[in-house]
C-alpha cells in the first residue's frame, strides 16, 4: 500500500454520484442475506428470495381489488412487489429494507412477485 492509495481513494469516492454509492451500499447489505438473488439475476417463473430496499409505494384502491404495490431495490435492479388486498403493511415505508420470497411473475414485460412472504431486516 503505498503513501498515496488513501489519497486516490478519497479523491475518487468524491467523484462518484450519491446514487452509485447507494448502489453500492444497498448491494452490499443485499449480498449478506443468506440465500438472496440478486434482481437482475432472477428469472420468471422461478422461487425466489430476494433483499432489498423499499423505493416506491403505491396503492391500488379500487373496491374489492385493493393492492399495495412497493418498488424493491437492490442496487442491480428493481421489481414490484404487490400484495393483493392490501391498503397498508405496518412497517413498510420508503427507506425499508426487506426481504421478500415468492414465485417471480411477469406482467406487460416487467417482473413482480405476488404476495411473497416477507421479513423485515436492520
Amino acid at each position: 500500500m503505498g503513501l498515496l492509495d488513501p489519497l486516490r481513494r478519497f479523491f475518487r469516492r468524491m467523484s462518484e454520484s450519491d446514487e452509485l454509492r447507494y448502489a453500492e451500499e444497498i448491494q452490499a447489505w443485499a449480498a449478506q442475506v443468506p440465500g438472496a438473488k440478486r434482481i437482475r439475476d432472477v428469472e420468471p417463473r422461478s422461487r425466489s428470495k430476494l433483499a432489498g430496499v423499499v423505493r416506491r409505494i403505491t396503492v391500488h384502491p379500487l373496491e374489492g381489488h385493493e393492492a399495495l404495490e412497493a418498488l424493491l431495490y437492490d442496487g442491480t435492479g428493481e421489481i414490484s412487489v404487490v400484495w393483493m388486498g392490501r391498503r397498508s403493511i405496518a412497517g413498510i415505508s420508503l427507506g425499508t429494507k426487506l426481504v421478500v420470497e415468492g414465485m417471480i411473475g411477469e406482467q406487460q414485460g416487467e417482473r413482480r412477485l405476488v404476495n411473497p412472504s416477507f421479513e423485515f431486516t436492520s
